[in-house]
């Protein structure tokens, strides 16, 4: 299992790619912004086992198990829950501030217990994997209940990263989506959370929902003996971070409007409606924590037109972390966005090449679905349109795998023109796939 000797923090590079040449009388300016995290330590790479106290920042996790009813059926349902909870347990790094939580219709206290967090070492990791086999199946799913009590026991501890990952194998039955959504928005930016469906009966919009309100992960594991992979690796993932609450501060001139700005790899995630003002002309946009990767964000502004000639800074990014004194840190980094009118027909209508990848990424997501909706309400041409726009595009920016997983639920006829035809029979598990992944993107090919 990799483990991590992580030294010191990450530095932070960004570029930016655009065509900044508008026709006379243009108003729309579209940027990708690339942000890169190196040198904080390499992920996955293997240290010995006596992970030092230290070698990382500090953390907290909670790791929120669903143990409503419905997990005994079947019964290695559980099993696997058990197994990839341990398997979790041990990719912990040493001193990593850590709990169980056991969730129902309520939530309790696996281990330690007492409110308090246990701090990883070999001894509080074996019982932690004894307290894990006393789990047993019985009871509903109120998700919002386990999400508040990793919320007070993450935030009692004095850490740098706090960190939920959560299984459900059901849909939120024993507490409204009101309930839900108002523990999301205010756990949001408290912890970050990953989260997995297991089986086929749960709602992916919830688990996908709970993921993107806390700046995680959703997948489904469709096959439980799929789970201890699966955690192992969100827990490698959560040990790889080294800093956290990351915001974009995107500060804009006057008469410059934000139409959107899309996290777009590696996965669709719109930002817009996520903004904090931060001061005059100035928005900060959450974006979680980070480890050592890279991730594209599109920005879509609009200008007030000028002459032919002029040129203008149309968006300053940077980025920033805010402190809990209100200052904030500035990770020393900036990408400019420009905008210069021509009456070059040439200049002025070409576009960029990673701007026209990810606006086919962005929509590709949001064909698939539409075209799953629109199957599951019966509407079958619109679904085969849809799905056929999705195969065309998923074939022209070479996303194999949403290709793969389209493939499941149409027969591809031509993927060049986008011509499917829906199957007949469709296995749960597959549709389930598809939508759950269906945001997942393909980097722009430099």
């Amino acid at each position: 299992m990799a483990n991590f000797a992580k030294s010191h923090a990450p530095q932070f590079s960004m570029d930016v790619y655009q065509n900044e040449y508008l026709p006379e009388g243009g108003r729309e300016v579209n940027a990708i912004v690339t942000v890169t995290a190196t040198g904080g330590g390499t992920i996955g790479s293997a240290v010995p086992p006596a992970h030092p106290q230290g070698s990382g920042p500090s953390a907290a996790v909670a790791l929120m198990v669903d143990c409503s009813g419905s997990m005994d059926y079947p019964p290695t349902k559980m099993r696997g829950a058990r197994e990839a909870t341990a398997a979790a347990i041990d990719t912990l790094r040493d001193g990593t501030h850590f709990a169980v939580i056991g969730g129902t219709h309520v939530a309790s206290e696996v281990y330690p217990g007492g409110g308090r967090l246990a701090v990883a070492d070999a001894g509080t990791r074996e019982q932690a994997k004894q307290a894990l086999r006393r789990l047993s199946a019985g009871g509903g799913t109120a998700i919002g209940t386990w999400l508040r009590l990793a919320d007070r026991l993450l935030n009692a501890a004095d850490v740098t990263i706090r960190h939920g990952i959560l299984l459900t194998d059901g849909r939120n039955e024993h507490e409204s989506p009101e309930d839900l959504k108002a523990t999301l928005q205010a756990c949001a930016g408290r912890f970050t959370c990953d989260a997995r469906g297991v089986g086929t009966d749960w709602e992916v919009k919830e688990v996908t929902g709970i993921a993107s309100a806390l700046l995680g992960t959703a997948d489904i594991v469709a096959d439980p003996a799929g789970l201890t992979a699966d955690f192992a690796r969100m827990m490698e993932a959560a040990m790889g971070k080294e800093v956290a609450d990351v915001a974009l501060r995107v500060w804009t001139p006057v008469g410059t409007a934000i139409r959107f700005i899309k996290q777009v790899a590696p996965a669709v995630e719109d930002l817009t409606a996520r903004r904090t003002e931060a001061g005059p002309r100035a928005g900060d946009y959450p974006t979680g924590s980070w480890g050592d990767e890279s991730r594209d964000y599109h920005l879509c502004l609009e200008v007030p037109p000028a002459g032919l000639g002029q040129e203008m800074l149309a968006a300053r990014v940077s980025l920033v972390v805010p402190q809990a004194d209100g200052s904030v840190h500035n990770l020393g980094t900036q990408g400019l966005v420009r905008a210069v009118w021509t009456d070059d027909m040439t200049a002025s209508t070409s576009i960029s090449p990673q701007v026209a990848h990810y606006t086919g990424q962005a929509e590709l997501a949001q064909a698939i679905q539409q075209g799953l909706d629109l199957r599951k309400a019966g509407d079958f041409d619109g679904a085969t349109a849809k799905l056929g726009r999705a195969v065309q595009l998923a074939s022209a920016s070479g996303n194999a795998d949403t290709a793969k997983l389209l493939a499941k639920v149409v027969d591809v006829v031509d993927a060049a023109t986008g011509t499917v035809r829906l199957k007949a029979k469709v296995a749960e598990a597959d549709e389930m796939t598809l939508e759950t992944r269906s945001t997942k993107t393909v980097r722009v090919k430099k």
